[in-house]
């Protein structure tokens, strides 16, 4: 028997074609019927993203120059991590890093679960790419992307060898891993009693950021009479916060007349302290001596008769120095080469072909 006659018929008995639309009935009953008692696909995940401070303390410089912003991690399929801010600071001869990033995971009530746990306070996350592989502790979770920071304007005082002293320009900026974190934008210099150490008082405004409240520069809080190093590439300033957010050009400048008092030097070094000797341009001196007076210096000496007598010392000579100084009126008093000018107080003159040391005794 064929199995389909000159009709059309299956086997003789039935049309093809209506075999056919039987199956194709078939197949979208069956197809229905799938869907109908199909289980419903699971829903999707709620996703949120938080931003989170991380210290990464000190890191070594090659690793510092691999870290940017956009670098990012995945720790799982669901979490995923973006360095959003960089923030460099000198802590000693390394370099401090913080970070500011973008943490994306799954939500429940509220709160983000990133790589299976909240971005609290405290926790450490890693970072790992294909350059590097570091870890820090979360010190800060909110809504912003940046670093909370600003710049701020310190005092820095130092004692630095005369020769690097006249390396410290207005203009140098301090760099690491090619970003400046702060610029030197003036320089006092002044003598000391060592003719080989030169006081340097230095203007620079500094790339901070603010944690608890307080600006922070090289993971401390900047506040006077703390320590600060700005390592700059031809020195390295390491020396006490005098003021914070303040200049050199604070206080009008003036000129007060000031006696000064040296007692028991020696004769030659008396003799070599004249009138018109002056410290710093001939044209805009720091200080002028305009007067000098000597006299030897008293001694007690005891009689053969035991006897004690005040007589004249056989070479030391007291002298007593007027002078002009250039001054700044501030709101804290008067203060000459950044320090404070009050009777009793020692201060230090270089007068070119010496240096000396004297106390005040007046101003007027």
């Amino acid at each position: 028997m064929e199995v389909i006659d000159d009709d059309g018929n299956l086997f003789g008995a039935v049309n093809v074609v209506d075999v056919l639309v039987v199956l194709v009935v078939l197949a979208v009953g069956v197809a229905g019927a799938a869907f109908v008692f199909a289980d419903d696909p699971a829903p999707q995940p709620d996703t949120d993203t938080t931003y989170a401070t991380l210290d990464l303390g000190t890191q070594p410089a090659y690793i510092v120059e691999a870290i940017n912003e956009g670098d990012m991690y995945e720790p799982d399929d669901s979490s995923t991590l973006t360095v959003t801010d960089v923030h460099l600071t000198p802590r000693g001869t390394e370099i401090g890093v913080t970070l500011r990033v973008e943490l994306q995971g799954e939500t429940d009530d509220d709160t983000i679960t990133y790589a299976n746990a909240p971005p609290r306070l405290g926790r450490t996350l890693a970072i790992e790419t294909s350059q590097y592989e570091v870890s820090g502790q979360v010190r800060d979770v909110s809504d912003s992307d940046t670093l909370a920071g600003d710049s701020q304007q310190v005092i820095l005082r130092d004692t630095l060898d005369a020769k690097t002293a006249t390396e410290v320009t207005a203009g140098d900026e301090i760099r690491l891993a090619g970003r400046t974190v702060a610029t030197v934008e003036e320089v006092a210099s002044y003598a000391t009693d060592s003719p080989d150490q030169t006081r340097v008082l230095v203007e620079a405004t500094l790339a901070t950021h603010r944690e608890g409240g307080q600006s922070r520069f090289g993971g401390v809080p900047l506040q006077r009479g703390q320590s600060l190093t700005l390592p700059a590439a031809d020195y390295t300033l390491d020396g006490q916060i005098e003021r914070v957010n303040g200049n050199l050009q604070l206080g009008e400048t003036s000129t007060r007349q000031v006696t000064l008092r040296m007692t028991e030097v020696r004769a030659d070094t008396a003799d070599a302290i004249r009138p018109g000797m002056s410290e710093g341009s001939s044209t805009d001196p720091v200080a002028e001596i305009t007067a000098v007076e000597t006299e030897p210096s008293l001694i007690i000496a005891t009689g053969e008769d035991g006897s004690v007598n005040v007589v004249d010392h056989p070479i030391n000579r007291d002298v007593t120095i007027t002078a002009e100084l250039q001054v700044r009126e501030t709101a804290t008093g008067v203060q000459f080469k950044g320090e404070p000018l009050r009777g009793g107080t020692n201060i230090t003159l270089d007068l070119g072909t010496r240096i000396i040391e004297t106390k005040v005794v007046s101003i007027r």
